[in-house]
């Protein structure tokens, strides 16, 4: 027997016809890909590969599957509205004020406003309220660890662009840092400098932080070097200062390098250095990630990977207009760039 259709939105039904005749659900389980693209695929979404798009087209065809038409002309009533969802907690290390978000959003509204458009800001938890429902478009700034906030909106049958790194599997468009070139760029200057043992700290069930932890190792180990461990830990000074704390004083492994995976895990790094008279840089040499102005203006200087935020915000609201606008929209990754400082 056929399963019940689903119920998330009018263009996940089908038409009325004969018995035995295939649900959305059905059609996805026989392509082997997600509802969602499915419905992308049938609406000739350019989110969708050609030859995925071809596959799932001819199985519709093939068992009379179509589209709930009328409930689609609803959708595309539009809103001349963005929602723009941020996944992440704040905290007093680590406030919304923070260049991340806040620069990502301010390239995203300069370029929606210019051209007539609204912008909503509004966090996971408020992706189902009406204002948000009825969004032209959605622009997430995070896929959360394992990407289950970029999962969640993937399936709201809405245009949906997502900041962060191009995950295998997804059909969703992404913008967002290269992150192993990152990881690599920290890794070349410390083998320069004649570092070997090199340590990394950050949260590798976020996408982002696993390519950055992949690109450093990488490089480390192809020049000779060696990654002597990983600590994994949130995005906080106070989490930074602990895995640092934790791992000399439990007698890990020496180490004369560390990339962290944000200022505010580096700066914790220093902190918890300090207190034990490790010397930077003269014994361990510290690389932060995302190039803040708090980083900045320690002394001494923390060197930093740099992210582009304010092109990266720009680059994701032309994305999402692309989509709305039916338009074909590749996902883009921005170069990373090392601040080389004190540190």
């Amino acid at each position: 027997m056929p399963k019940p259709a689903a119920t998330r939105g009018p263009e996940t039904e089908a038409k009325a016809g004969p018995a035995g005749r295939l649900t959305m659900a059905d059609l996805a389980d026989l392509a082997q890909v997600s509802k969602i693209t499915v419905s992308r695929a049938l609406r000739d979404s350019p989110t969708v590969k050609p030859d995925t798009r071809a596959k799932i087209q001819a199985l519709a065809k093939e068992h009379g599957y179509k589209l709930n038409l009328s409930a689609r002309s609803l959708r595309l009533q539009r809103s001349n509205m963005v929602a723009v969802v941020v996944e992440m907690k704040p905290n007093p290390d680590r406030p919304l004020s923070d260049p991340f978000p806040m620069a990502l959003i301010g390239g995203i509204c300069q370029e929606l406003t210019s051209v007539g458009y609204a912008v909503l800001l509004t966090t996971r938890d408020g992706v189902h309220t009406p204002a948000v429902q009825t969004a032209d478009g959605l622009i997430l700034l995070g896929q959360g660890r394992q990407d289950e906030a970029a999962a969640l909106l993937a399936d709201s049958n809405v245009p949906l662009v997502v900041w962060g790194t191009e995950v295998p599997g997804h059909d969703y468009v992404t913008v967002g840092p290269d992150n192993r070139q990152g990881g690599a760029l920290a890794a070349q200057h410390f083998l320069t400098m004649g570092r070997r043992r090199g340590l990394f700290i950050g949260d590798t069930r976020h996408a982002d932080i696993a390519q950055r932890h992949e690109g450093f190792r990488n490089t480390l180990v192809a020049g000779g070097g060696q990654l002597v461990g990983g600590i994994s830990c949130p995005f906080s000074l106070a989490d930074g200062s602990a895995a640092i704390a934790q791992w000399v004083d439990g007698g890990g492994g020496a180490f004369d390098c560390l990339l962290a995976a944000s200022d505010l895990l580096a700066i914790g790094a220093l902190q918890a250095l300090r207190k034990r008279h490790i010397a930077v840089p003269d014994m361990v040499s510290v690389i932060g990630y995302d190039d803040t102005p708090l980083g900045a203006s320690l002394t001494p200087a923390l060197s930093s990977v740099r992210q582009d935020w304010q092109a990266g915000g720009t680059l994701l609201a032309r994305r999402i207009l692309s989509l709305i606008n039916g338009e074909e929209a590749a996902s883009a990754s921005l170069a990373a760039q090392l601040m080389v400082r004190g540190t």
